[in-house]
């Protein structure tokens, strides 16, 4: 079955065990983790430090918090741009290895079953075919060491990156055979590419974030939401995907993406997400009263169709 879990970085100013004690408060049973630079307590370079004791730590916070990993998404730098995946730079590349092999390690200490990373960008100094190789080159190298650990690695479709449309995207899964996708709908409705077209990409989903988005805002309130939720269920039930539907309100000036009220929006998102995923839901559009069933873990499929099954 399907079910939710809330990304951590929702809630950036918080230090990480109160966020954790937060998302518990608000229901949630699993945690979407952000190692990002930018957050505090959970940055690569602390993994990188002390690799071992960070995540003891980790884990030990989440157990005290009663919450399981559902998803560890690794940003090296800053900004896309920052240490990007698919950097020229052979010695950037080395160590953005290092640190996906450490999070590899961090995801078998947390039991979790999915790992997300970005694409890469375009380099204007090497232009865009030899970007774009980079890019698949790393993107299998990744592939491979996360399948031989048991985790599933996913590309994320994320704006100033060299896979922002879906055009980008299916030509990153055509030369990636077995590549999955965390697919965030707000990344593609922000360029007025309409929720119809990135359907298209839920067959190749292993994880899906879910939060308000509208053309020009990357970040929107529920009610102000031009991103088709029910549709994405339906089709998510169709193709009998067994992974999450992640809320992931972001706190960042980035994009203006600290304009909403996170708790809340988070809150409105759960409840409508809930109601659309009780079991009959899902076939007729309407209620049964029934309460949602875990999600079912499961190992990934070497060949397509991309679909999430146990």
């Amino acid at each position: 079955m399907i079910s939710i879990s809330c990304a951590d970085y929702a809630f950036p100013l918080l230090p990480r065990e109160r966020r954790f004690a937060l998302l518990r408060l608000l229901g949630f049973d699993y945690v979407d983790l952000g190692l990002f630079e930018r957050s505090e307590g959970l940055r690569p370079g602390q993994l990188l430090a002390e690799p071992r004791k960070f995540a003891r730590q980790l884990k030990r916070d989440l157990i005290h918090a009663g919450l399981r990993a559902s998803d560890v998404f690794l940003q090296t730098g800053l900004t896309p741009e920052d240490s990007a995946e698919n950097d020229p730079n052979l010695i950037v590349r080395s160590q953005n290895r290092k640190a996906f092999i450490l999070t590899l390690e961090l995801c078998e200490e947390l039991e979790c079953k999915h790992l997300t990373g970005l694409p890469g960008i375009l380099h204007k100094d090497v232009g865009n075919n030899d970007s774009f190789d980079l890019a698949v080159e790393e993107i299998r190298w990744r592939q491979r060491v996360a399948w031989s650990s048991g985790i599933c690695y996913a590309i994320k479709p994320h704006v100033d990156t060299i896979c922002s449309s879906v055009d980008q995207a299916r030509a990153l899964l055509d030369a990636t055979p077995g590549l999955t996708l965390t697919l965030d709908y707000g990344h593609f409705v922000f360029q007025k590419i309409s929720s119809r077209q990135v359907h298209t990409l839920l067959p190749y989903a292993s994880h899906v974030h879910m939060r308000g988005g509208a053309p020009h805002r990357l970040q929107a309130p529920v009610n102000e939401s031009e991103i088709d939720f029910n549709g994405i269920i339906r089709r998510l039930y169709k193709n009998r995907y067994r992974g999450f539907l992640a809320i992931t309100y972001f706190r960042d000036a980035w994009k203006q993406c600290d304009h909403t009220d996170n708790v809340s929006e988070t809150i409105l998102l759960r409840n409508q997400l809930i109601e659309n995923l009780r079991p009959e839901a899902g076939k007729t559009g309407q209620s049964d009263g029934k309460s949602i069933a875990a999600p079912i873990q499961g190992t990934w499929p070497e060949s397509s169709p991309a679909v999430w099954r146990a």
